[in-house]
């Protein structure tokens, strides 16, 4: 039996991605969603963690494009002077990262505090993966699995994508097949580092070069490719939601895009060949 976790991202950023993973949850489509400790709708999605134990859930560590939950005077280089937010670009914190402008000991203190606020708030964690997948930089990645095993979690999301689903997306623009084969150089790195801290992964991230495209068609592509007859769970990273008032306000690229996977989800349903799983159930292989 392929086994698969689906996990959405973005759990607390709107009511309205709220709203689509209780009901992809309820629907037995989606296993698992990954909650941002400071968001807008972070109050929503703890009450609904609280009454949906079923729904494993992770940290969302938020690095970039975000608020942070220290004060941003603990944070002098990771968050912007002007606004005391994160960074507002992915390629302004990766600028930061590699010319150590921003300092690790920093992300490693944000990403501890994101961590405790949820488990203070009786939040029971799976595993942790981040905003943007930031960790997939080794240096990033360092700090944010020291943050999580100091918090009694140790499990991670392996956010590099296998070939074979690679090559089951059909609609993914040139330009962001690049760059997910380009990050592939640093996949060697994160299974050394994970696996020498203890950690437990998966076997790899669908969907990651599909965020903006993913699609029915694309959902039912994954679920075939799979590879039969081994141990092997995967992850389906998914961003399902509500194109609302909040989420045009919630500086996201992906609007339209969330309805189209929210209903792309719906054909997981009754697939034979899937035992849909989470993380807390991800055993070492």
């Amino acid at each position: 039996m392929r086994k698969l976790i689906v996990n959405a991202d973005d759990f607390g950023l709107t009511n309205g991605i709220n709203r689509a993973i209780l009901e992809l949850h309820q629907a037995g489509v989606l296993t698992s969603a990954t909650l941002m400790a400071k968001a807008m709708a972070t109050d929503d999605a703890i009450a609904i963690i609280k009454s949906t134990p079923t729904l494993g859930v992770g940290c969302h560590v938020v690095l970039v494009d975000g608020d942070p939950v220290l004060p941003a005077a603990q944070l002098p280089t990771l968050t912007d002077p002007l606004t005391g937010r994160f960074h507002p670009t992915l390629g302004t914190f990766l600028r930061g990262v590699a010319t150590r402008r921003i300092h690790m000991s920093e992300v490693a203190a944000e990403a501890r505090g994101q961590i405790l606020l949820l488990q203070e708030r009786g939040v029971q964690l799976t595993h942790v993966d981040t905003h943007k997948h930031t960790h997939m930089i080794p240096r990033v990645l360092c700090p944010v699995i020291h943050a999580a095993k100091a918090c009694g979690i140790l499990r991670v999301r392996n956010p590099f994508e296998p070939a074979w689903s690679i090559n089951a997306t059909p609609h993914a623009p040139f330009i962001r097949r690049a760059q997910v084969q380009l990050l592939k150089l640093f996949a060697s790195h994160f299974h050394r580092f994970v696996t020498e801290s203890g950690f437990i992964t998966t076997a790899g991230a669908l969907g990651v070069l599909a965020t903006g495209t993913l699609d029915a068609a694309t959902v039912r592509s994954f679920a075939a490719a799979i590879p039969a007859g081994n141990d092997a769970v995967y992850e389906l990273v998914t961003h399902p939601g509500y194109n609302d008032s909040d989420l045009a306000q919630a500086n996201t690229k992906l609007l339209a895009s969330r309805e189209t996977e929210r209903e792309a989800l719906a054909a997981l349903d009754g697939l034979p060949q899937l035992e849909l799983t989470s993380f807390a159930a991800l055993a070492r292989n």
